[in-house]
């Protein structure tokens, strides 16, 4: 399983990814995380991924192109490497609630790859051209959908054999309906 983060943030993921007990999920390969970052598929000497949105209103957004030239990046990485194809998922404030069956239908699948917005948003033309599901973690704002992404991988990888040293551990989890 692998999932592909999009951030502008990948240094927000260092600790979360070698610390706990799902590092060994991820250290043995059962999760596998890739990092990528925007910027490095911008132009120009500041690496500019935001603009003001084309349609009006305050703040700025995610642009499109940078974000479109690193989602083509992931994917072709992933076919060079024989992963299977993944959904395209945006965490929003407006996506479905992530809750324990989201959690399980994730944990048994190939794998994502997770748009971790900032600023405003994203470019509404990359939302509707490329995300195929938006998640949400409440009905409140982050800065960020690193936090968002973190979550659902630390589920994830929490769901997988081995990860926890009692393989009942998760059935006796609060929200499992088992």
């Amino acid at each position: 399983m692998r999932f592909d983060v999009i951030t502008l943030f990948p240094e927000l993921f260092s600790p979360f990814l070698t610390s706990g007990v799902t590092r060994r999920a991820y250290e043995s390969g059962l999760v596998e995380v890739r990092l990528w970052n925007p910027r490095d598929f911008s132009e120009g000497n500041y690496r500019r991924v935001d603009d003001r949105p084309f349609g009006g209103g305050p703040g700025m957004v995610m642009m499109a192109e940078p974000l479109t030239l690193c989602l083509e990046s992931v994917r072709a990485d992933r076919a060079a490497r024989g992963s299977p194809e993944a959904a395209t998922v945006l965490f929003s404030p407006i996506g479905q609630p992530l809750n324990h069956a989201r959690v399980e239908h994730w944990s048994a699948s190939n794998g994502a790859v997770l748009i971790c917005g900032r600023y405003e948003g994203l470019d509404q033309r990359f939302i509707e051209t490329h995300v195929d599901q938006q998640i949400s973690l409440g009905d409140f704002v982050l800065s960020g959908g690193e936090i968002a992404a973190m979550a659902l991988l630390d589920a994830v990888a929490r769901l997988q054999p081995g990860v926890l040293n009692d393989e009942g551990s998760h059935q006796m989890d609060s929200f499992n309906p088992a």
